[in-house]
């Protein structure tokens, strides 16, 4: 059975236990990493977060898909996507 994901709130108390400073403190340090992580993907770099993975933005192009209600055929334009590749560390920890 899958167990729910980790809340704002539990991963904010984590990182207090962990690096054994208040919840403030931990808070102010994940809306940071956040904030910044965002305003370089949303430029078009990319980061690695070290063990973790790495979070890019990649390009589409212009391709036809499908409306599932009617059938019909339609262009969509070309748009962006955030990826996330995950780090050989984390995979060989989930896996091993």
């Amino acid at each position: 059975m899958a167990q729910k994901p980790m809340t704002k709130t539990q991963l904010v108390a984590a990182l207090a236990d962990e690096m054994g400073s208040d919840k403030k403190t931990a808070a102010a340090a994940l809306d940071a990493v956040t904030a910044v992580v965002t305003k370089e993907v949303a430029g078009g770099g990319a980061v690695t977060l070290p063990g973790i993975g790495k979070v890019y933005c990649r390009a589409r192009p212009e391709r036809m898909v499908r409306n599932p209600a009617t059938g019909e055929q339609i262009k969509k334009p070309s748009d962006k996507v955030v990826k996330v590749t995950i780090a050989k560390a984390l995979k060989d920890s989930v896996n091993g």
